[in-house]
């Protein structure tokens, strides 16, 4: 598939939407003009193509990516390839009529669209696509369609997948859980469960099938190891979320298998510095996952769920995600340049998790606030990775 035929279906999927929501808006007697909404949607298509002909010129003339000549149209706007304008044209078509859409739908509708983006945990949407994203450009040094699917993929749907299950299975739970309902995990009432699982099926399958298409048997086993983890973590007869320890592993490689799949398609080789990074990132997705169930020690409890941290206790938790978090970094330390600068993103992990080193059961709520500034420092070590990788880039 080529990047301008990748970047047709995606305008002629957001047209069709485009033309879709906006009848149902203007059918429901839509109080805005449709001149004015019409010309809303031009003035916005106009300034994002200045914004993206701007940008892009800035960042292909400083060599941090570039397109290879042959999956190209071969139009540009000083260097920035039309085929680039496509996001911008989707996303002003399609986004303004699906808001219109909901508008003008039932109060009910709305809440059921809005509870769905929640259970995607929109904020952790970045955790699984950057890993896919920046191992294949680190790779493959360029950007073509099968790194755009990937970062679609591992953005959106693998996302709503893995979560969307989880708060399917995990009803009961929730339910009697105070922290649901906002950006830690939506609560889907039972009317959601069958429509969430249909869409999870819907919108990951074409993509995987896809990438798995793009890439040989490795791609295939890497794919298949990421979807079973997805399904297996929450799914009622599996529940390795229910099995201590092996939750934890399950829930890194939620993160790691993205970036492992993105390797392998970008044709990486598989030496000792790329393997001591994956297990380095592998224990911090399991000291992250070990550290986040502490908080609900007591609701697993009640619920008779068990987990990592109702299996021994929160002190020992928080220690044992204190050591993984040392482990991951000190790993680092063996990889080849910058991984000495990687290393030190650990220590934040570190001085928010260590406070907590005697935390009792009865306390283990209290660990939520050292969740919430987690969930932060997740996106400040994303800067500081994607520093990280710029020097690296520059340098080969």
């Amino acid at each position: 598939m080529s990047y301008p035929l990748l970047a047709l279906a995606g305008v002629a999927i957001a047209l069709l939407g485009f033309v879709v929501f906006t009848w149902r808006g203007l059918r429901r007697s839509l109080t805005v003009s449709s001149r004015h909404y019409v010309l809303a949607i031009g003035l916005t298509v106009l300034v994002l193509f200045v914004l993206t002909a701007i940008f892009d010129n800035i960042m292909i003339a400083a060599e941090l990516f570039h397109y290879s000549p042959e999956h190209l149209h071969g139009v540009s706007i000083g260097l920035a390839p039309i085929e680039d304008f496509s996001y911008p044209l989707a996303g002003a078509l399609l986004l303004p009529a699906m808001w219109i859409a909901l508008q003008r739908g039932s109060e009910e509708r709305r809440k059921d669209f809005l509870t769905l983006i929640v259970a995607s945990r929109p904020v952790s949407w970045i955790n699984t696509a950057f890993p896919f994203g920046a191992a294949y450009l680190l790779v493959a040094r360029e950007i073509d369609w099968v790194w755009l699917l990937g970062v679609i993929y591992f953005l959106i749907p693998y996302n709503f997948a893995m979560y969307g299950i989880n708060d399917v299975f995990d009803y009961a739970s929730d339910f009697a859980n105070p922290r649901k309902g906002g950006i830690e995990g939506a609560l889907l009432a039972p009317r959601l469960h069958r429509p969430t699982l249909w869409i999870a099926a819907w919108s990951n399958v074409p993509f995987l099938l896809i990438l798995a298409a793009a890439g040989g048997p490795s791609a295939w086993i890497a794919l298949a190891i990421s979807a079973f983890a997805v399904v297996a973590y929450s799914a009622a007869g599996l529940r390795f979320k229910e099995r201590p320890f092996l939750d934890s592993i399950t829930s890194s490689t939620h993160f790691v298998s993205p970036a492992v799949v993105g390797l392998i398609l970008a044709g990486a080789q598989f030496g000792s510095s790329l393997i001591l990074l994956l297990l380095a990132f592998f224990l911090w997705g399991m000291a992250a996952h070990a550290f986040g169930a502490i908080q609900d020690i007591n609701p697993d409890r009640e619920a008779d769920i068990h987990s990592i941290a109702t299996a021994i206790g929160a002190k020992a938790t928080t220690r044992l995600a204190l050591v993984l978090w040392t482990a991951a970094g000190i790993l680092m330390l063996f990889v080849a340049w910058p991984g000495l600068l990687a290393a030190i993103i650990t220590v934040p992990y570190l001085l928010n998790c260590a406070p907590y080193w005697s935390v009792s059961d009865e306390n283990s709520a209290s660990t939520n606030k050292a969740w919430r500034r987690f969930i932060a420092l997740n996106y400040f070590s994303g800067f500081l990775v994607t520093l990280l990788l710029i020097v690296e880039w520059n340098q080969v």
